[in-house]
């Protein structure tokens, strides 16, 4: 079946920051580590999802609502220090505010010396820049901004995998009528397959087709003459071959006895290709191989007789089945049954609402999509004021570091261990002011600070908790099929959605997997109950008259004769030829053989390679003419008979496989026959209604096979919907936790983390400034 590749990947990689959103949820498993709440096991049909006031104190509902604290401890326990932080930390400025305007809890411009004075300065600076670095870096503005810029990011490139979306549904929707098309256009090949063989394959007769002579004895000529062609080539070849291999050897003991040879340097040499030149000579004889003009004449006998009769008979024989066949009405039934099943398979796919759903579905989503790209400009601007907001909030954590940061420079430069007090520098002194006012905007707004991150962290933490997690492990689709959760009176809510019949087993959970393994929608949505195809399939009801009108078919075949003895006398005489006389062992020694004694090639490179050795002159020069001279023999020559003999040895082989079956073979030619005419004789009518029946048989095989592949590919292919799931994993997992959750979720852990370590760097802050600011009093002692 035609399918189309879906452009939408459903998968998200957040990158580098997904190691922060890890630490997050792994925050989030121990803030609430309890399993995700069953409503199937309260057992109540009335359970719903949400729980009215009225009924609050009904026994059930205290039940689920224990339950559902027992679940939510961990986020109530979290928001309720928020909340404690919200409205303890502005009391608590407040309070040390009008403190320090009393001279206490630090306000008093007086400093007591102390001997470890130098030891408690360099304690509170470094714990606050410890403080600092965290709220900085760790856990703080760095992850708050990174979740902010993070998310607006997605935003804005979410709209490319939207329109993703809207294209794979488009193409989920545009080729599914294709589809069924294809599946109901398929059918003509069935039916033609099966007229085909109508036309052609009649009927076997237990043997009759044996009849077509499976003895090939125009193979048998071929390769007899082949052998006669072969073998003369062969010796007049050799003979050739050894005259010049005779020459080169004469030229070559003329060239070393040359006076050259008796040098020192070549003496060896020239001794080395003496000894070898007895090696250049012929190795197979092909001279005396017995002939097989014998055999070929007693072959060309028998291919003179007209031994076509039989097969003309068996002809006749299948033309005049089929006249009878004709008169019976046996095939214009055939075919009016499958005329009958093609028109009901296209009736049946009119009749189906298909093109009215689709083309409502397909301007629904039309609309969905102008109403997406309408707003979507909308999202994007209001994105931008939540990234502006967040974007504030991450300033003020920032102001105050920086307070703080001014102060720890300021007053450690400008710190003079000599100076009292009272006389400490300007820049110290600003260093200490610096701290104070990080204390001071600390007062102010880590209170704000803290309402958005209780806010943020309740409801981004269930979220992630409630239908992230669930949604991943698929517990939330199982929620979702609880019998009776979502209507009072269904059992199955989809089915009952769907069919109007909640007693269909159609769960949420199996639908989505179904579509999430690119199943049709016909098996996803159990749309059998819709339309059954099996009813428009069926096959039997349509071959059970031609089944009845096959049992009263009469056919005389009593006067066909197949073979009469002529015939079979001259199948004996083929029999008979002599080809089994013929002496293969001879000619497989010889073809086994090499041509020459001596590769003439390694030869002629050999004696090339030893001319090489000599000193230059016209020894060496002749010398590798002489190789040459080799080589050209072995081309023109030795090539052209190792060809000869490979066609020899193939025609060889081929007569002995044939000698050694050819009687066997031609009695069982005749032997078949013989039971074929019998057969005829007694049987014929019988023989064909079984023959026919096994035919209609297998025109049934044929359309059950098309129903089967039917089946598989609407089952399978056809609708596939894997867009279906796409768009909720996009919707769900990519867009609402992937993109948001996520990262509203590192956003309030970076912003809740700066804002709890505002408390100790405050304390160390009020501290490490007594040391720096310039005192209006000091102790004096007397000598």
């Amino acid at each position: 079946v035609p399918a189309k590749t879906y452009d939408t990947g459903a998968y998200h990689e957040p990158g580098p920051i997904g190691i922060l959103f890890k630490i997050v949820h792994a925050f989030l498993y121990l803030v609430q580590p309890n399993s995700f709440p069953q409503v199937a096991n309260c057992g109540v049909q009335q359970v719903r999802l949400v729980f009215p006031i009225s009924a609050i104190n009904l026994p059930q509902n205290v039940v689920l609502t224990l339950q559902a604290i027992y679940y939510e401890i961990g986020f109530i326990v979290s928001a309720a220090l928020g909340l404690l932080f919200i409205l303890l930390l502005p009391l608590v400025g407040l309070c040390f505010c009008m403190c320090r305007c009393c001279d206490n809890c630090g306000g008093e411009m007086h400093q007591r010396q102390k001997k470890n004075a130098d030891c408690q300065r360099s304690c509170f600076a470094t714990f606050l820049f410890v403080a600092s670095l965290i709220i900085r870096q760790v856990v703080g503005v760095l992850c708050a901004y990174a979740a902010n810029q993070h998310l607006t990011n997605q935003v804005r490139g979410a709209k490319k995998l939207v329109n993703s979306n809207f294209k794979d549904l488009k193409i989920f929707l545009n080729d599914t009528p294709a589809q069924i098309d294809y599946l109901v256009s398929q059918y003509n090949t069935t039916k033609d397959k099966a007229l085909s063989d109508l036309n052609s394959k009649y009927f076997d007769l237990k043997g009759v087709s044996n009849v077509y002579l499976k003895i090939s004895i125009r193979e048998t000529k071929e390769a007899l003459e082949n052998v006669s062609v072969s073998v003369e080539v062969l010796q007049e070849g050799t003979e050739r071959l050894h005259a010049n291999l005779t020459e080169v050897k004469m030229h070559l003991s003329n060239t070393l006895n040359d006076s050259a040879c008796t040098v020192a340097q070549a003496a060896s040499t020239c001794n080395i290709i003496r000894n070898s030149l007895n090696q250049l000579n012929i190795n197979a004889n092909f001279s005396g191989l017995p002939g097989v003009s014998s055999q070929l004449a007693k072959v060309n006998d028998v291919l003179k007789i007209d031994l076509s009769s039989l097969v003309q008979k068996v002809c006749f024989l299948t033309v005049f089945i089929v006249s009878q066949y004709r008169q019976s009405n046996f095939f214009h039934n055939i075919k009016n049954v499958l005329e009958s099943v093609g028109s009901n398979i296209t009736t049946f796919t009119k009749a189906l609402p298909v093109q009215k759903i689709l083309a409502d579905l397909t301007i629904s989503l039309t609309q969905s999509e102008a109403y997406v790209q309408d707003y979507f400009p909308l999202v994007e601007q209001y994105d931008f004021y939540r990234w502006l907001g967040c974007l504030i909030l991450c300033c003020v954590l920032v102001l105050i570091l920086i307070f703080f940061y001014l102060g720890l420079l300021c007053g450690t430069c400008g710190y003079d261990k000599h100076a009292s007090p009272t006389t400490r520098g300007c820049i110290s002194n600003t260093g200490g002011n610096f701290l104070m006012a990080g204390v001071g905007f600390s007062f102010l707004f880590s209170w704000v600070l803290m309402i958005v991150v209780v806010l943020t962290f309740v409801t981004g933490g269930n979220v992630e908790k409630l239908v992230c997690e669930p949604f991943e492990d698929r517990t939330l689709f199982k929620v979702l099929d609880t019998p009776y959760l979502l209507n009072q009176h269904w059992k199955n809510y989809l089915s009952g959605l769907l069919f109007k019949n909640p007693s269909i087993n159609l769960t949420f959970e199996k639908v989505y997997s179904d579509c999430k393994e690119n199943k049709g929608i016909y098996t996803s949505l159990h749309l059998e109950h819709l339309f059954n195809i099996n009813e428009f399939l069926n096959v039997s009801m349509y071959t059970e008259d031609v089944a009845l009108k096959i049992e009263h078919i009469q056919i005389n075949l009593s006067k066909i004769i197949l073979l009469d003895e002529i015939g079979k006398e001259n199948l004996m005489n083929f029999s008979s030829s002599g080809i089994e006389g013929i002496d293969f062992a001879a000619y497989l020694t010889e073809i086994n053989k090499s041509v020459t004694k001596v590769d003439l090639l390694s030869f002629a490179n050999d004696l090339e390679a030893r001319a090489d050795q000599l000193p230059k002159g016209a020894l060496e020069n002749a010398l590798k003419g002489h190789a040459n001279n080799i080589r050209m023999i072995h081309n023109q020559q030795v090539v052209p008979l190792e060809q000869a003999m490979s066609t020899l040895n193939q025609s060889i082989r081929l007569l002995k496989r044939t000698s050694s079956e050819l009687m066997v073979k031609v009695k069982n030619v005749i032997s078949s026959v013989n039971a074929a005419q019998l057969l005829i004789n007694n049987n014929a009518s019988l023989v064909i209604v079984q023959e026919t029946k096994k035919y209609m048989d297998t025109i049934v095989g044929y359309f059950e096979q098309y129903v089967e592949w039917v089946k598989e590919s609407i089952a399978m292919e056809v609708a596939a919907c894997k867009p279906i799931a796409n768009v909720i994993d996009t919707a769900v997992d990519i867009f609402l936790c992937s993109y948001i959750t996520d990262s509203v979720n590192a956003f309030w852990f970076g912003l809740g983390g700066s804002s709890i370590f505002l408390i100790p760097a405050i304390i160390f802050a009020v501290k490490l400034s007594k040391y720096y600011r310039r005192m209006d009093t000091e102790d004096v002692y007397d000598e």
